[in-house]
């Protein structure tokens, strides 16, 4: 089952490095939207996985939602 995601951020560099670091972690592309107008990014992954994408958001400071 999936799970989705939400987090804010307050600069593109932290979504644009968030993003990068999922990627690497092996997240696909396709899974992660940023959407820089409303400084909001959301990950579509498995529930198994939700742990790592919140040790990630944590990393960069992106409050989840």
């Amino acid at each position: 089952m999936n799970e989705t995601l939400n987090g804010h951020f307050d600069n593109s560099d932290q979504a644009r490095n968030a993003r990068r670091d999922m990627i690497a972690a092996g997240i696909p592309q396709d899974k992660i939207y940023v959407d820089e107008e409303k400084q909001l990014i959301k990950v579509i992954i498995p529930a198994a996985e939700a742990r790592q994408i919140r040790e990630i958001f944590e990393t960069h400071d992106i409050s989840e939602q």
